[in-house]
């Protein structure tokens, strides 16, 4: 007997758990502003457009958004350079549209969690710009990392530091009557200079940002570059290159510094001073789980992104050593560990997982997703993800906007290929994205991956994401909690939750087990004789016993 399982109920959020510190079990859905819905045809995403479409999020089954930022900004950085903390640029509408998008987003049930960039500003920033006009001497540079040139005139570097981006992570600035000046420091892109968290006036005005947006209501925080803001004393060298490679595998003088915890127990306390659970979640890249989990102790942030399990490859083993390393370390500080498969910086794990095979690599994707979201804590789900969107890999030299792409020997400089506007409806571009076309070109083959045309298809990877979040929110079991591993052959991963299972089969062949309960949605058909089940290759299933 073959079975196809894909069931469409709608069940209304358990309470109870949200009650309970809501972000512990929440679903939280990353919008990419400038990619998700466009009002005014102007070819780029705005708040408007995404106030238009909350409708869809809510009948998603998620219960938050992550929204990029959208603050006024030259854009040198897609928005992570921002000139003005406390304005809304105006490719994405106004102040106003901002308030409009939070006050809807509560009136259907969605929190909304935004960005802050704390590392670096804009170069555009009043800050920077009087730190420019200002000499070495004056105190408008003490807000920024100002030194002078190593080599008899100063023509080196300060340090040997890279820019993530590639190349120096310093410029060389020049004075007002023509000559070298002092340089300054930026981790990123030459247009986003890093702030000196040692000055108090840095402290005291990021302070003051934050309460400008919780006032305004928002629920809380996605804190980028979470493990930056620190430098170790002196800015010492780190005395080899590629230093992008070693993000995440070592600390460095520049990244997840001791010091950056007192900053974060900070902004908890500020958090906590407001009603209704404002969270705060670090994008902080750490050389181990448990160093990670030192961003989200009791007095720290909520959350952190996992993204050991983000770059895990697929099979069985991997991802069960990502999950127990991962679960192990928030329980020693009583967190929630967090679930992400993609994210606005990665490629989409549709190409990841196939290794060249679309085909395959869905198949995996979908798998994959049904994993994430029974395991226990929080979940966030790119944009795009739930229509099982693959990385556009063929987009023309001359649309790429990613500051790594002109720069070398930092990022891949593929950052685009994930940020291409989404496909909404219809069969030509730009697919109900907006009245006008798309920042970005969409493939001609994205049609058939629209809402519109998945939307009651119960074989469509969008009808599949409903589904397993209405469970997610049905099954008691699902959500923050504990998990038991079962015995299962090599390359299958089963778990077990009160009241439910999880198996899933990594290998690329079928395998037949006996059936655990009864099923309640599978990635694939299932065949059953017996009391053995055969569950097809690259796949997953939810029991309920």
């Amino acid at each position: 007997m073959t079975q196809d399982l894909a069931p469409s109920v709608r069940p209304a959020a358990d309470a109870s758990r949200q009650a309970d510190g809501w972000w512990r079990s929440a679903v939280i859905y990353q919008v990419y502003v400038r990619s998700f819905a466009d009002s005014d045809g102007d070819g780029i995403g705005d708040l408007r457009g995404i106030r238009q479409r909350l409708p869809y999020l809510a009948g998603l089954g998620v219960d938050a958004l992550w929204l990029t930022p959208f603050y006024a900004s030259p854009q040198a950085d897609g928005g992570y350079d921002v000139a003005d903390y406390r304005a809304v640029d105006p490719l994405f509408g106004e102040l106003s549209d901002a308030d409009d998008l939070v006050r809807e987003a509560h009136r259907l049930g969605l929190r909304v969690i935004v960005d802050i960039v704390p590392n670096h500003t804009s170069d555009r920033h009043a800050w920077f710009e009087a730190a420019l006009a200002d000499r070495s001497e004056g105190a408008a540079r003490e807000r920024y990392h100002f030194r002078p040139g190593r080599g008899p005139s100063g023509e080196l570097p300060p340090n040997d530091w890279e820019s993530v981006f590639g190349g120096p992570a310093w410029t060389r600035t020049t004075d007002a009557d023509g000559t070298p000046g002092e340089w300054y420091l930026h981790l990123f892109a030459p247009e986003q200079p890093d702030l000196n968290w040692d000055n108090a006036e840095v402290r005291a005005e990021f302070e003051s940002v934050l309460r400008f947006w919780l006032d305004l209501g928002v629920d809380g925080f996605r804190i980028d570059v979470a493990h930056g803001m620190v430098k170790a004393p002196g800015l010492p060298d780190i005395g080899r290159t590629e230093q992008a490679k070693l993000i995440g595998a070592q600390v460095l003088p520049f990244f997840d510094q001791d010091g950056v915890h007192e900053i974060h127990r900070a902004w908890r306390r500020l958090l906590d001073s407001y009603p209704g659970q404002r969270i705060g979640v670090a994008e902080a890249w750490a050389p181990t789980s448990e160093r990670l989990a030192l961003y989200v102790r009791p007095d720290e942030l909520h959350q952190a992104f996992n993204f050991q399990f983000l770059t895990c490859d697929w099979g069985a083993r991997p991802m069960r050593e990502v999950i127990d390393e991962s679960l192990a370390a928030t329980l020693s500080v009583g967190a929630p560990t967090t679930w992400v498969l993609s994210n606005h910086d990665v490629v989409r794990h549709a190409t990841r997982y196939g290794a060249g095979d679309g085909e395959l690599g869905l198949r995996r994707a979908r798998a994959a997703a049904l994993l994430m979201l029974a395991l226990p804590g929080s979940v966030y789900v790119y944009q795009g993800e739930e229509l099982g969107l693959p990385e556009v890999v063929d987009l023309p030299d001359e649309v790429r906007q990613d500051p790594a792409f002109f720069r070398g020997d930092g990022q891949d400089g593929t950052r685009d290929g994930c940020r291409v506007p989404l496909p909404w409806s219809g069969g030509q571009a730009p697919f109900g994205f907006g009245p006008g076309g798309s920042w970005l070109p969409q493939p001609e083959a994205w049609a058939a991956l629209s809402v519109e045309a998945q939307s009651g298809d119960p074989r469509s990877t969008l009808e599949l994401y409903r589904s397993a979040m209405a469970l997610r929110r049905e099954l008691p079991g699902l959500g923050d909690g504990e998990m038991t591993w079962l015995d299962a052959p090599e390359g299958v991963l089963a778990f077990s939750r009160p009241g439910f299972v999880c198996t899933l089969n990594a290998l690329d062949g079928e395998v037949t087990l006996p059936v655990p309960g009864r099923p309640v949605l599978a990635t694939e058909p299932l065949e059953f004789s017996g009391g053995t089940v055969r569950i097809p290759a690259n796949s997953c299933v939810w029991w309920a016993v």
